[in-house]
This record gives structure tokens, C-alpha cells and sequence, in this order.
């Protein structure tokens, strides 16, 4: 994704009728920081022998939560949270485990159309390489080499998350339907 006008991210909306100077830009970072940091090598000291002649599996998990703040200070602030997970296996040997929320607390400022976009893309894509360097550190401390995630595509992964609940309501509306004919039947 880049940093060109038009996303959302790098410009303010217009306030027709709001006086000269008052103007909120669209994204604002208030304060970011790590919720939770979780990291288990149960096997070490021996599974770093292990794996000098083998080649470990790697599994990646990244989830993203939002959610709008309480309070009267709190209006248009939202809490966006990266889930990361990532897991080092040797066969069904676990060399390690490493869990992170990282959290970011957000002033936005646009339609609600496009919260959805800011809160689950926009956000997530400011915090990753914050998130990315401490997955990075924790397993380097821990003895095996640095995890280095490839950049996220957070509207790819936006957008497979709203086709599916396009396709599970259409089932649900597919199963009222089929319900409703039965009974007249």
C-alpha cells in the first residue's frame, strides 16, 4: 500500500462551516504500546542444536481487533490491537512461541463508510513494523534467529474478511428461505 492522497490516511476532511483552523485530521496516533508479549522455548537448550541440520516450520497468525473507546474524553478514539502469533516447530518438537498484542489508540475523524477501512487496514499498517521489530527482538533473545515478517497486506486481508460475511449472511438468508418454504410445504 503507499502513501499516495486518496487513502485516507495523509489528509483532512473538509468542515464546511466550522471556523478557520479547527480542522481534525482523518488519523491521528494518540499513544501506542505492547498489551501483552508472550514468549516459551520449551525445548531449549536442545532444540537449538536441533536446528544447525534441520529445516523448522514456521506458522504466522496476525489477527486485528478494534474498538471504540468509552468516556467523554474518548469521542471518535478507537483501540486497534495486532494479534500476532508465530510458533517454530521441528517436526512435532516446539523450539518456540511468541504472542503479542500490540496496541494503538487512534482519533478518527472520518464517515462512518469508511471506519471500517481506517480501524482495519489504516491502523494496523502503522503499528506492524512497531509489532514486526519486537516479534523480531523477542526471538533473537530467545536464542534463535530474528523473525522478520514480510509486510501484511491488511486490505487484502480487510476485504476477505467482509466477502466472508457476505457469504455466511447470503447462507443465512438461503437457510431462512429454505425454513420458510418447508413450513408452507
Amino acid at each position: 500500500m503507499s502513501d499516495t492522497p486518496g487513502n485516507g490516511a495523509d489528509h483532512t476532511p473538509s468542515s464546511a462551516g466550522a471556523p478557520q483552523g479547527t480542522q481534525q485530521a482523518a488519523l491521528a496516533i494518540h499513544g501506542q504500546y505492547v498489551k501483552d508479549l508472550s514468549f516459551e522455548s520449551p525445548n531449549a537448550p536442545g532444540i537449538l542444536a536441533d536446528l544447525q541440520n534441520q529445516q523448522p516450520d514456521i506458522n504466522v497468525n496476525v489477527d486485528v481487533q478494534a474498538a471504540k473507546l468509552e468516556g467523554p474524553q474518548a469521542a471518535n478514539y478507537y483501540e486497534v490491537i495486532l494479534d500476532m502469533r508465530a510458533e517454530l516447530k521441528l517436526g512435532e518438537k516446539v523450539g518456540f512461541i511468541v504472542e503479542l498484542k500490540y496496541a494503538g489508540v487512534f482519533a478518527i475523524n472520518v464517515p462512518e463508510e469508511h471506519l471500517g477501512g481506517m480501524l482495519l487496514v489504516e491502523c494496523p499498517r502503522i503499528l506492524f513494523p512497531f509489532a514486526r521489530n519486537i516479534l523480531a527482538d523477542a526471538t533473537r533473545d530467545g536464542g534463535f534467529v530474528p523473525l522478520m515478517l514480510q509486510p501484511i497486506d491488511f486490505a487484502a486481508m480487510y476485504q476477505a474478511n467482509m466477502a466472508q460475511q457476505v457469504k455466511n449472511l447470503d447462507q443465512d438468508v438461503a437457510a431462512m428461505v429454505d425454513a420458510e418454504n418447508n413450513k408452507k410445504a
